[in-house]
């Protein structure tokens, strides 16, 4: 099917604004959910109202990937951005914390469909060597989201309510649903009768589901070895072997088992695994350095976290003009090495590092996430036909969620543990009777409180100094396991099969 330049450039843009709508909704919150909290109360579950998004949106991924490959694009987005911006009307009318969670549940699932299929569209909408350019515009809007999100949020939440964190979803949802509504063709042939594994789906639901849990709750609210974490993860297993079977038996499998027989299938989505274990980690436990063990401020924070999300949107744009020219082998490999090469340099970090030293080395870090991501998934596109395209991108999408989940999971788990012993330490210590006033009061409980600048000047040198030995401590577990990660990702990224050239039946003049 025929696809004009105008149409084209009407479609990528309705599809990025859907992105961007997605991707921004998760950081601009994070500003707002200390005013939530303090309006609604329910702080025993302010957590969920992130990790129910979470989990929702990554169940959704795949599941809509396929639906891509059965189903008409244009009705499945459609369907996807009218379902976020409801749900963000649903969230902003929100009369208290459960209200809120199960608008976030209906606000994932609408996301989750919408970073599965803005993947697809624009791939449909490119020529196989365009592909990479398209595609690199995505990463551009994660790092616009990224930087406006959390800026964003504090604005709305010091000069309107909280709930137009939410409202502001409104009108951004009708421009893009006109958008694709009014400029969006399907160059896919689907099916004329479809078949849907219904079985795979809750099989595949389940056992994620459960595996996300296990690392939203281990090493936190619950030890590792815990029955509740070992439980779930032995009840994740049973329903992955489940999915296996119902898989090789299924008429129209929501995910073949053949293409993890496939070499670029199989080792691209395991590097960006791997590669999104290493990058969600440090955008997670570095802030604990930078505040933690050095006593930056929160804006030093921000600036050093900034480069991480601006390496990684740059280095895929930047890499998107030429990666379709070069091979997607050699600039994935390439991407590996600088991400390697940041996390080594992570482990000479002390606590007089300068911060313009750790920013250029996020940066490197960040820019070898943009190449090894972009580079995978134009990897598994290209390695399964154009009949599986969607399947092909939301696993891409899958395994980045999974490797972040994992990664942070963890990582975490290294600084609980230091968290609990030094908590443990001052405890057993003279030093409890020595605290400030403002120190005792707040109470030793939350050791989190402790790593804020104020607080490490309030203590005395000998507190403050077992402060940043524990965050050193447990940051050296993060910076080591990162590290590793990063040099299997390499490893995977050398063995990725070279592409071959695949035609696409797409006008492009």
């Amino acid at each position: 099917m025929t696809i004009s330049p105008k149409q084209r450039l009407a479609v990528i843009t309705a599809a990025l604004l859907a992105l961007f709508l997605g991707a921004m909704d998760a950081l601009v919150v994070s500003a707002a959910m200390p005013t939530i909290v303090a309006e609604l109360g329910g702080l025993h579950l302010y957590s969920w109202v992130y990790s129910s998004y979470f989990l929702a949106r990554a169940v959704s991924l795949p599941i809509f990937g396929k639906l891509a490959d059965l189903y008409k694009n244009r009705n499945l987005f459609l369907a996807a951005i009218g379902l976020f911006t409801l749900s963000s009307v649903a969230a902003g009318f929100a009369f208290n914390m459960i209200a809120l969670i199960i608008a976030r549940v209906f606000q994932g699932i609408g996301a989750g469909a919408i970073f599965a299929l803005v993947y697809v569209v624009l791939a449909d909408v490119s020529s196989p060597n365009s592909r990479g350019r398209t595609l690199s515009f995505a990463s551009s809007v994660w790092g616009i989201a990224s930087v406006l999100g959390p800026t964003l949020g504090g604005f709305i939440v010091s000069y309107f309510s909280w709930r137009w964190i939410f409202f502001i979803n409104i009108p951004l949802g009708l421009i893009s649903l006109w958008g694709i509504g009014a400029y969006l063709l399907d160059v896919r042939a689907k099916k004329d009768k479809v078949s849907m594994d219904f079985a795979g789906v809750a099989s595949l639901s389940t056992a994620v589901l459960a595996f996300l849990l296990a690392f939203l709750l281990g090493g936190r609210n619950y030890a590792w070895s815990s029955s509740l974490v070992i439980g779930l993860l032995v009840f994740s297993l049973a329903c992955i072997i489940a999915f296996v079977v119902i898989e090789r038996r299924a008429k129209d499998p929501i995910m073949s088992i053949d293409f993890f027989r496939i070499g670029g299938f199989r080792t691209g989505n395991a590097a960006v695994f791997l590669s999104s274990f290493v990058i969600f980690s440090m955008f997670a436990f570095a802030p604990l350095f930078i505040q933690g063990a050095q006593g930056r401020s929160p804006m030093e924070v921000g600036v050093a976290m900034l480069s991480l999300s601006l390496g990684w949107s740059l280095g895929a744009f930047v890499l998107g003009q030429f990666v379709d020219r070069i091979g997607r082998k050699g600039t994935a490999v390439a991407g590996a090495v600088c991400l390697m090469a940041g996390c080594a340099v992570n482990l000479t970090f002390t606590p007089a590092t300068s911060t313009y030293y750790v920013f250029l080395n996020f940066l490197v870090i960040g820019i070898g996430m943009g190449w090894v991501a972009l580079s995978t998934l134009l990897v598994v596109q290209s390695c399964l036909e154009e009949k599986d395209l969607g399947v092909a991108t939301s696993s891409n999408q899958f395994a980045r969620t999974l490797g972040g989940a994992v990664g942070v999971g963890i990582c975490g788990s290294f600084i609980a543990d230091r968290f609990s012993n030094l908590s443990e330490s001052v405890h057993n210590s003279e030093l409890m009777r020595h605290l400030p006033d403002q120190l005792s009061e707040a109470g030793f409980g939350q050791v989190e409180s402790l790593l804020t600048p104020e607080a490490q000047a309030l203590m005395p040198d000998a507190l403050r100094t077992m402060v940043q030995d524990a965050v050193m401590g447990g940051l050296r577990g993060v910076f080591w396991t990162v590290t590793v990660a990063a040099g299997f990702c390499l490893l995977l990224c050398l063995f990725i099969p070279r592409e071959r050239k695949k035609t696409k039946q797409v006008d492009t003049d």
